[in-house]
């Protein structure tokens, strides 16, 4: 059994709980703590899908099986971490950022940039695509790109969209129009940002 303490604790959402994996560091261990498994179970019911898939795990973290915590079972993803081994931060934490550095809006509009255009051409679908819940991974100073890191997969009572891609890719595209606004809206404080990310 895994023991998951306070010094490894990176996050909580609603239902879920994030440590640092005790055993490998680049990996972290999801547990819920509100609520019942059932969006977890379906969480990792499409994460087999998309293994299956063989997609790129380019915007995603990959999913490495359950273990069991002293908080209950755990599910274990890829840690996100910067370049310089720092754990990273949301998008949402940049967008809101009043000390953003205009070096690094470059970075952030072209990471957004290939986020949709990689989430829309492998049709991976997910409930909400809310900056706090994907990652701004930098992969050198002013660089980075998109991790999706909750909310990944297709609560429809009968996900048909799951299988045909082309349904898919109309749903990903709703869910990227509201993206987008929230984006928007979200660094409206930004005029520099909200320029680079409307070009």
């Amino acid at each position: 059994m895994i023991i998951l303490d306070a010094t490894s604790f990176i996050g909580k959402g609603l239902h879920r709980e994030c440590y640092i994996h005790p055993d490998d560091s680049n990996q972290c261990v999801k547990v819920v703590v509100h609520g019942d498994l059932s969006e977890s179970k379906r969480e990792q019911k499409y994460y087999k899908f998309l293994q299956k898939k063989n997609i790129r795990w380019d915007i995603v973290p990959r999913f490495h099986g359950l273990v069991e915590t002293d908080k209950g079972s755990g599910a274990v993803f890829d840690l996100i971490r910067d370049f310089n081994g720092e754990v990273s931060k949301t998008l949402e934490y940049y967008l809101s950022s009043e000390q953003l550095d205009k070096k690094e809006i470059p970075g952030i509009c072209e990471a957004i940039a290939t986020f949709k255009r990689e989430l829309h051409s492998q049709a991976i679908i997910t409930m909400t695509l809310s900056p706090k819940n994907i990652m701004y991974k930098k992969t050198a100073g002013n660089e980075g790109c998109l991790v999706l890191i909750d909310n990944i997969g297709n609560s429809d009572f009968i996900p048909v969209c799951t299988y045909i891609t082309y349904l898919a890719k109309k749903k990903i595209a709703r869910k990227l129009l509201r993206f987008e606004q929230t984006v928007l809206k979200m660094c409206a404080h930004n005029k520099a940002l909200q320029k680079g990310l409307k070009t």
